[in-house]
């Protein structure tokens, strides 16, 4: 007893003073990240559960469902980022077999003609089968340190999919509620379009039998001509609309289906959730996560190149001289060998490559930091944007009932002979630039909650 415990002593001191050959590492940065305890903006009306993976179903409309889910499907980009999700897969599976034995058969059976001692030549026929194997012993965990690696670079990429899909999701929602702006656009233009039309009728009417002046005629002449400009301008908007929304779901340049009028579109409730929550929802984070794991695993790996490695070699197989004798009884051969191996001098490659693997993991440590800090900021702003838009809403509301009196009283004017037409014309442009004003805040809201989805993970949450 009083034997082994030097044996074991001295063991552990050579264990320890091997361990000290690894290249040494220096200490990360200090995190600078604070975590806020609530958004700035508070907002009315938010919703109490988590948010929905399937958000934009919220919005009632099925054609922008059957849109979205054609995009998560077909969308290029997304398909893309999947195919790197396999490739990250399998290369994961290649990491962890370093930690396996690797076996080979090799079978080499061979004819030689040589010369004798006394210059006859012979024929000799040697039949052969060997297999190999070898495995590493992983004494210090840098095998298992590189499956680590593996493992978080294809968990990144895992996230790195979920945000494509995130973003594509948003991208297509947003497209189709500004389609639907551009369509009530359209249909507000070509009906004020026809009321510019009669009131030109009107106007060249009472030129022509005196009642009014060249003028006035003119005035709803350029006001019909003005109007009349801006539908081609929306057509050829919402067919480049279409197009790009046909692209994204991954199909040829075409028309979109439609679904609810922009009108009877609501945006969902505001989803509930605090700072904290955005680490475990948001795919970017995550992807910066296992960034930032893959580094340091990679850092270890790196660190241990100057300690020694451990490898068992069994070597096994037949052979013969003659083929009978090989089939039926043939001589068997086998070696083991255990080798050690360690560096002796690379000139500091080492400690250089260590330092370098540092600085990248400094480098992820803060783009992680960034990640969350733009998280935040997408947050807060994209909840101050509905707010503030809503409150433009209720100002625009009251804008627009105050041109439609001023319409009515200028009409009435007009009508009585107190006020000339260009008034009522000058009415009609400003109630028109209010109804668009409020077709434009209908979509921006509706788009806001589209980015507040995005910017709160949409529902992509892996554990």
């Amino acid at each position: 007893m009083s034997r082994c415990l030097p044996r074991a002593s001295a063991s552990v001191a050579v264990v320890l003073a091997l361990a000290g050959c690894a290249a040494s590492v220096k200490a990360p940065p200090a995190s600078s990240l604070q975590m806020p305890s609530a958004w700035r903006t508070a907002v009315e009306g938010q919703g109490s559960g988590p948010v929905a993976q399937e958000w934009w179903q919220g919005f009632g409309d099925p054609a922008l469902t059957a849109l979205v889910n054609r995009a998560l499907q077909g969308n290029g980009d997304l398909r893309i980022a999947r195919a790197r999700v396999e490739q990250y897969r399998s290369l994961m599976g290649v990491a962890a077999a370093g930690q396996k034995a690797n076996v080979i058969v090799d079978t080499a059976p061979t004819r030689t003609r040589q010369l004798a001692y006394n210059g006859v030549p012979y024929v000799t026929n040697v039949y052969q089968a060997e297999f190999q194997a070898n495995y590493e012993v992983d004494v210090w965990g840098r095998l298992a340190a590189l499956t680590d690696a593996a493992t978080a670079t294809y968990q990144a990429e895992q996230a790195n999919a979920d945000a494509a899909a995130l973003s594509i999701a948003a991208t297509v929602a947003s497209g189709y509620l500004n389609l639907r702006g551009l369509d009530a656009q359209l249909a507000l233009t070509e009906a004020t379009l026809k009321l510019r039309e009669q009131s030109r009728d009107l106007a060249k009417k009472q030129f022509d039998v005196g009642y009014s002046s060249r003028l006035e005629w003119l005035q709803a002449q350029a006001e019909y001509q003005t109007t009349a400009e801006q539908v081609p301008q929306l057509k050829r908007a919402i067919f480049e609309q279409e197009n790009a929304l046909s692209i994204l779901t991954g199909g040829n340049p075409g028309p979109i289906a439609r679904g609810v009028e922009l009108e009877a579109l609501q945006p969902p409730a505001v989803p509930a959730g605090l700072p904290s929550e955005l680490l475990r929802r948001r795919p970017d984070i995550a992807r910066a996560e296992r960034n930032l794991v893959a580094i340091n695993a990679n850092l270890q790996a790196t660190r241990d190149q100057l300690l020694p490695s451990f490898k068992l070699t069994a070597v096994g197989g037949v052979q013969n001289l003659k083929w009978h004798d090989f089939v039926n009884a043939p001589t068997a051969l086998w070696r083991l060998t255990g080798a050690v191996a360690a560096p002796v001098f690379e000139g500091d490659r080492v400690q250089y490559q260590t330092d370098s693997v540092a600085a990248q993991r400094d480098q992820a440590i803060y783009a992680y930091e960034n990640s969350v800090r733009t998280a935040f900021s997408e947050t807060d702003n994209s909840l101050g944007a509905i707010v503030r838009l809503k409150e433009q809403a209720v100002q625009n509301d009251a804008r627009r009932a105050t041109a439609a009196e001023t319409l009515r009283i200028a009409h009435n004017r007009y009508n009585n002979g107190y006020a000339s037409y260009l008034e009522e014309l000058d009415a009609q442009r400003t109630l028109f630039t209010a109804d668009v004003g409020r077709l434009q805040l209908k979509t921006r809201i509706l788009v806001a909650s589209v980015d507040l989805y995005r910017a709160m993970g949409g529902g992509w949450t892996r554990p």
